[in-house]
């Protein structure tokens, strides 16, 4: 009674501990976790890293509504060891935050180039000075924690539902038309299951394997998401991008992303997934 007592009393006091215990404990001996706390406003946001093993692969989770991708991530560093940033500010999509008693959002995914940021918060409301500020402070602070010694590559996990948004989108006359150089479909795949990279190497090995695959034009609209503050840093990105609870599907594409990644780059500080395991 005593020891319930006092958790109650530290989840009172200590709002942001109760959250990232929540949200994703570590699931299997051994994984360990730190955190990097962040402010924007009066949103709290935990930049929570779980690792295990020797270091290898670093996985990005932006959104804290697509939990599918950060269980995948977990699956392959129990096996092949490395570490998953996990983006915890309570289980929803977008930063919403107060700032002088005024009230902004935006979407997380769009704040790392300044014509991200205005786009990102003309799109739910108001714009000020201070609360660009604030994103641009947020969007370092993540880019220092993920990668903080080399800009050697950057790999992000996505989960989208079903239908709507899925590798059609990028095809000629749909929405996205304009952010693709190539696109590959495996038709006998489901749509909603895919990974974009900004790199042409990576891209025709993926090719190979027969996985949807987009080619992220070098003309793309600066929408200030990742994948195109990475293209501007002339860094290899690689998003995984899976239909919510496709568990398996995105632990497979996690696997060839990571496989193809350090085949076209073999200096990187990364491991090939173990064969033996994956069947490669």
């Amino acid at each position: 009674m005593n020891i319930l007592r006092t958790i109650l009393i530290l989840s009172l006091f200590f709002p942001t501990l109760r959250l990232s215990a929540q949200q994703h404990p570590p699931v299997f001996d051994g994984m360990i976790s730190d955190t990097t706390y962040l402010n924007i406003g009066d949103l709290e946001v935990s930049l929570v890293r779980y690792s295990y093993n020797e270091p290898n692969v670093n996985f990005l989770a932006i959104h804290d509504d697509e939990d599918t991708g950060v269980k995948a991530a977990f699956q392959y560093i129990k096996t092949n060891g490395g570490s998953i940033i996990d983006t915890q500010y309570g289980s929803v999509r977008n930063f919403k935050f107060l700032l002088k008693e005024e009230e902004f959002q935006t979407d997380p995914n769009g704040i790392y180039t300044k014509e991200g940021r205005l786009a990102g918060l003309e799109k739910y409301g108001a714009i000020t000075d201070d609360a660009l500020e604030e994103l641009e402070h947020a969007s370092k602070t993540i880019l220092k924690t993920y990668l903080p010694k080399h800009k050697d590559y950057i790999i992000t996990l996505h989960n989208n539902a079903d239908g709507g948004f899925g590798i059609r989108s990028y095809l000629p006359g749909y929405a996205l038309e304009s952010a693709a150089d190539s696109v590959h479909i495996n038709f006998q795949t489901d749509e909603d299951d895919m990974i974009l990279v900004t790199d042409l190497k990576v891209f025709n090995l993926l090719k190979k394997e027969n996985v949807n695959v987009i080619l992220q034009a070098k003309t793309a609209p600066d929408d200030g998401s990742l994948s195109v503050y990475a293209m501007q840093h002339k860094i290899p990105y690689i998003n995984i991008e899976v239909q919510h609870g496709h568990l398996e599907e995105n632990l497979r594409l996690i696997e060839l992303g990571v496989k193809a990644l350090k085949e076209a780059y073999p200096q990187l500080p990364i491991k090939k997934p173990q064969a033996e395991a994956w069947g490669f």
